[in-house]
């Protein structure tokens, strides 16, 4: 055993000897393969500078047969990595530029070992394998910590500063616009939409966080966006805004894509992406800062209807509403007596809370929303033209004065469309 750890000292000092080579190559290897570390100048001198500590402290490993559990992190290891949570460069790269460095400081060593006799080659590789081994997982715990615990720390300090400027920027105040908008890193002179995300299902705040982050992503792809903003209003609900592409004097409309997850009765509205577990509350959009600010409070107004609907039980699939789609309804929901009433005296048996209703009501719906068209209904609702006739028909007769009730629609719409999106809560029996 004796003679095997002198080996490995030996071992040691030939890599000390050819350590400016390993560094080289080792830099050279993880820039080329990891792209998310070829940063600019500064941030490549601290990669360097970690990588040239690490390859030190791994030869010292070997050389001096340092206790395990006295072995540290470098400094050097220990900053890279705080600038790396700082930065948002996910801590997968880092962990696999330690794999990188691994195979290579092996593949150095070996190459080193061509004069041993061959009785002795073969066990000092497996000790220098299982030396390293252990090296690397333990300086991998410590930076991996270190970067949880710095990704953590700028997060909430970076939530905070946003959140900060973020209520300023809505209490309608005057405030610096200029330095709003370079602590949000947001163009505050772009034309915004508003967006309120929250979960659809029980989710963890951690699994919270990267939902937001991936409807972010969809939502700047989808919309070409120049920028986004997410800013927590707490564990379980964030603001999105983004900047929409063009100039801050361009036409404010409702942002399109042909997604299969909006309503039928609304197509073109941006939908959610296929799978996500978050309920979506949209404002139209507006340019400069009172755009930012009216779009946020349209979606609020969208997010306090839906909490109504779905605190009825009326759904449990992930909602995605733009304030276009209801927005009738935000200007009365915040009187829901009020609300029931009009819809029971507007729609009389049509408002009973039961499923048979509930069908007639949306078919009724649709059909006043397509212009009354049978064809056109029974496309939107995958049924035969005949169907829809039966239902609107029936529909009809429950209006309190039948068919005179659609002479003029506007009250009969409006009081399907407070329907549609508050649920249970609109009828009667909902109270």
């Amino acid at each position: 055993m004796e003679a095997q750890r002198a080996l490995v000292r030996q071992v040691g000092d030939r890599v000390r000897e050819s350590q400016e080579a390993l560094v080289e190559g080792l830099v050279q290897d993880i820039r080329a393969q990891i792209g998310a570390l070829d940063q600019e100048a500064a941030a490549r001198s601290l990669l360097e500078a970690s990588i040239t500590e690490n390859v030190v402290a791994a030869i010292n490993f070997l050389r001096q047969g340092i206790d395990p559990g006295q072995l540290e992190a470098p400094t050097a290891a220990l900053a890279y990595a705080r600038v790396l949570a700082q930065r948002d460069v996910p801590q997968s790269a880092l962990i696999r530029a330690y794999r990188i460095g691994h195979q290579r400081f092996l593949d150095h060593t070996f190459a080193l070992l061509d004069d041993l006799p061959a009785a002795d080659r073969v066990p000092v590789c497996v000790e220098l394998v299982r030396l390293s081994g252990q090296f690397i997982d333990l300086i991998c715990e410590q930076v991996g910590r270190t970067y949880e615990r710095e990704r953590d720390r700028w997060v909430a300090s970076r939530s905070g500063v946003r959140q900060r400027w973020v209520t300023d920027l809505l209490g309608g105040g005057p405030v610096d616009r200029a330095a709003a908008a370079r602590a949000l890193r947001y163009p505050l002179d772009a034309v915004h939409l508003a967006c309120t995300l929250w979960p659809a299902t029980r989710m963890t705040s951690f699994d919270l966080v990267a939902a937001v982050d991936d409807v972010r992503a969809h939502t700047v792809s989808a919309l070409r966006a120049r920028a986004a903003l997410v800013v927590p209003t707490d564990e379980y609900e964030a603001r999105l805004w983004l900047a929409l592409p063009g100039p801050p004097n361009a036409p404010a409309s409702p942002p399109g894509s042909a997604s299969s997850s909006a309503p039928a009765s609304a197509p073109g509205y941006l939908g959610a992406p296929e799978g996500s577990p978050l309920h979506a509350a949209f404002g139209r959009p507006g340019a400069g800062l009172g755009g930012f600010r009216t779009s946020a409070r349209q979606a609020a107004r969208i997010r306090e209807i839906l909490g109504t609907r779905l605190g009825s039980g009326t759904a449990a699939a992930p909602l995605w509403v733009h304030y276009d789609q209801a927005a009738p309804v935000a200007l009365m929901a915040g009187d829901l007596p009020a609300v029931r009433d009009f819809v029971t005296s507007t729609l009389g048996a049509l408002a009973a809370a039961g499923a048979r209703e509930a069908v007639l009501r949306d078919t009724l719906r649709i059909f006043l929303d397509r212009h009354r068209g049978h064809a056109a209904t029974a496309r939107a609702m995958s049924l035969h033209r005949n169907s829809v006739q039966y239902r609107v028909h029936r529909a009809t007769a429950l209006l309190p004065r039948g068919e005179r009730d659609l002479a003029d629609d506007f009250n009969v719409r409006a009081a399907l469309l407070a329907v549609h999106w508050l649920g249970d809560a609109a009828l009667a029996t909902g109270s």
